[in-house]
């Protein structure tokens, strides 16, 4: 063998050897980042030759940079963490794998999660992404605070009226307000009356719907909540909202299964006993959330990344496991992961509530809803023209009609 041949080899080895070290990289939000600190071992266990790199932004600049990265083709992760609301934007762009064809053949599973989760990733045969948690929504309420005020838990669940109602003895007795925004009426009850197939504003053809009946009641109830001076004008993940939760200001607040764990751990400490959720009023099924994984077009070890991601959402060890990360409290979108024992037992944050079987049975029950890439926007127009009806006294027929127009202006450009 000649000094050259020999040469060759050893650069061709060290080739090899570099291409083996090459992470696997994973883009991230809080707090999956812990789930890819659960499937670490078990991943170095099948590769000890391919580490994981994960790289962890907060939501809002992971998903601008997941934003950026897909438009130019470069820059992208071999897995990407997905929210909900971002799926059928990044689904038509074009720059996710479809894992409905071969090999992956994604279709095969879908009866294996949580269904309208799974429908959820689907987009015109496609399937984009594979989900691996969910929020099955409830209505969380300080139990103190209606207790003192002689209001049960039915009242909160019989309907929206109802809800109001038992708002506004809730408010003459304790002072408390019934919730932080009206707009958290309205996101859940667009969501009425729709079933498997249906958009939430738009059609699965595309037609806008946000000037149907569903919208009028919807903007309806909200306004009722701000003339009866029921909510305290708080946004969401304010500071001020914040405060509101932990020291009764606000005594109920929609979310999904996850806000328990926020709450108990640094929303509202130290008011373990006090908090119950009860199902949302009228028979109302809605989801808050809910976290995928991808694979972008432009990844370079998509055999690799699919096994990750089947590791992630398929294994039903490491979803438990992720569910009941104090941290994490990820609620398995597998459907296999929710049968067992833990989802019986009783939440101490929740007063002993077995709070956990509520949510799995809201998730049986939520219809598999069509994603459109425009639902962002349009949820932006909704809520702008809900701002104009609550705080200027705009007519509702005249500020959906003016979100109609918005959304059909902007489905005309290029």
């Amino acid at each position: 063998m000649s000094f050259r041949t020999v040469i060759v080899l050893v650069l061709a080895g060290a080739a090899l050897c570099a291409r083996a070290a090459e992470p696997l990289t994973v883009a991230v939000y809080p707090n999956l980042d812990e789930a890819i600190r659960l499937v670490t071992p078990l991943w170095k266990q099948r590769h000890p030759d391919v580490p994981l790199r994960f790289i962890a932004r907060n939501y809002v600049d992971h998903h601008n940079a997941m934003t950026t990265a897909l438009a130019a083709g470069s820059g992208l992760p071999d897995v990407m963490a997905v929210e909900v609301s971002y799926l059928g934007r990044f689904a038509a762009g074009g720059g996710l794998t479809d894992l409905a064809a071969a090999p992956y053949q994604a279709g095969r599973l879908r009866d294996r999660f949580v269904r309208y989760a799974f429908a959820q990733a689907e987009n015109s045969g496609r399937i984009v992404a594979i989900p691996t948690d969910i929020g099955p929504g409830g209505m969380f309420y300080r139990h103190d605070l209606f207790s003192r005020a002689g209001i049960p838990e039915a009242d909160l669940a019989i309907s929206w009226e109802s809800y109001l109602g038992a708002g506004r003895k809730l408010k003459a007795t304790t002072g408390a307000f019934l919730l932080a925004h009206p707009r958290e009426i309205k996101d859940i009850v667009v969501r009425a009356g729709l079933k498997d197939g249906d958009g939430l504003y738009f059609s699965a053809t595309g037609q806008i719907l946000v000037d149907t009946p569903r919208f009028v009641r919807a903007f309806t109830l909200a306004r009722a909540a701000r003339v009866a001076g029921l909510d305290a004008r708080l946004t969401p993940y304010s500071t001020e909202w914040n405060a509101a939760l932990r020291t009764g200001r606000v005594a109920s607040q929609p979310g999904g299964a996850w806000l328990a764990g926020h709450l108990e751990d640094w929303l509202a400490p130290g008011t373990s006993g006090r908090w119950r959720v009860a199902p949302l009023p009228g028979g109302s099924g809605a989801a808050w959330g809910g976290s995928f994984y991808a694979i972008p077009a432009a990844s370079r070890n998509k055999a690799l990344a699919w096994e990750l991601i089947q590791l992630l959402t398929l294994e039903r060890s490491l979803q438990l496991a992720a569910f009941k990360a104090p941290r994490l409290n990820a609620f398995p979108a597998l459907r296999a992961a929710q049968d067992d024992p833990f989802f019986a037992q009783p939440v101490a944050f929740l007063g002993g509530q077995r709070a956990r079987l509520y949510w799995r049975d809201a998730a049986a029950s939520m219809p598999a809803l069509v994603v459109n890439r425009l639902d962002p926007l349009a949820e932006e127009v909704v809520n702008a023209e809900l701002d104009h009806v609550l705080d200027e006294g705009k007519d509702i027929a005249v500020a959906l009609a003016d979100a109609r127009r918005l959304l059909e202006r902007r489905m005309r450009r290029p």
